[in-house]
């Protein structure tokens, strides 16, 4: 991945596929809205991108950069990679199916079922979800997306990163939730050093700080608020690779601080997002991030797919 990869992607996307993809908001507000003393907090609002996050970005580059067999297209997910496959199949006139953990909401289940996808429900976690995917992949022989860990959908995950800063500049810092880590793979992939990445985690999803832990990927349990989401049982091999290089901070978040800062996003902003959008947030609130006086954060926030009833404060 490199940016002139994700320079190509965008110029794609823009020049055919602007009816299915969007050019997401960037807000920038005074750090004070935050309780910041000084500086500005930039929100990258793509929880509003088609099928409700950014998953839909690396996972039409994916369909895109690969011949589809007649058999469709076909993903594990913990909701918004299958809801974002399901949409760029549906846009591209194939079928699709999405395997679903047990974890995964009834919100995302049933955005699914309306764009047309067959789900399957298979295993608790995220890793047994995939594991009765690639069995039934070998037997079809359909295209298969995966949620974090293909150079195609980082890539794509990159577009936002270089959206960001056509539309507002050069951030000086840019906060990304982990989960598998194709987000901040792309993101970091595209600042490079320009901007200082930091990688943020659920304490009870840690892919990434138990891999620096450790010295190389593992396996850890994953539970929490943001499971569904951030459920990946370990860091993929690509986002190990590009933030060992790029990505200095691995920060971690416990669940209540997650949890009100999605609330806070709510009741203060309007903004509808599910618990892995609100990480970049709660971790200013809580300080678990110090940025400088003057620094221009940007938090991405990277999903949408969320019942609001279970918003209310």
């Amino acid at each position: 991945m490199n940016c002139s990869a994700i320079d190509s992607a965008s110029r794609i996307f823009y020049e055919g596929y602007s009816h299915f993809l969007r050019q997401t908001p960037l807000w920038k507000l005074p750090g004070s809205t935050f309780g910041m003393r000084g500086g500005e907090v930039w929100l990258k609002l793509e929880h509003l991108q088609v099928a409700g996050s950014f998953k839909a970005r690396g996972m039409l580059n994916r369909l895109l950069s690969n011949t589809i067999p007649a058999s469709g297209v076909i993903v594990a997910s913990g909701g918004n990679a299958g809801i974002a496959t399901a949409a760029a199949a549906k846009a591209l006139g194939v079928p699709c199916e999405v395997f679903l953990p047990t974890v995964s909401s009834a919100a995302k289940q049933a955005r699914l079922a309306e764009l047309g996808a067959k789900v399957v429900v298979a295993g608790a976690a995220y890793s047994d979800a995939l594991a009765a995917c690639l069995q039934r992949q070998s037997q079809t022989g359909a295209l298969l997306t995966h949620a974090y860990d293909q150079p195609e959908v980082v890539t794509g995950a990159g577009t936002l990163a270089r959206e960001i800063e056509q539309q507002g500049g050069l951030p000086d810092s840019v906060l990304v939730s982990v989960g598998g880590g194709g987000l901040i793979a792309g993101v970091a992939s595209w600042f490079e050093q320009r901007a200082r990445v930091v990688a943020l985690e659920p304490e009870l999803a840690p892919t990434l700080f138990a891999a620096r832990q450790a010295g190389e990927p593992v396996d850890v349990a994953v539970s929490g608020v943001a499971a569904d989401a951030l459920g990946a049982k370990r860091i993929g091999a690509i986002s190990w690779d590009i933030t060992q290089r790029n990505v200095k901070e691995a920060l971690l978040l416990p669940d209540d601080t997650i949890r009100a800062a999605q609330r806070w996003l709510w009741k203060e902003m309007k903004l509808a997002v599910e618990p892995a959008a609100a990480l970049g947030l709660a971790a200013l609130q809580t300080g678990i991030y110090r940025p400088e006086p003057d620094e221009k954060v940007c938090l991405i926030i990277c999903g949408g797919n969320v019942d609001p009833a279970t918003l209310a404060v």
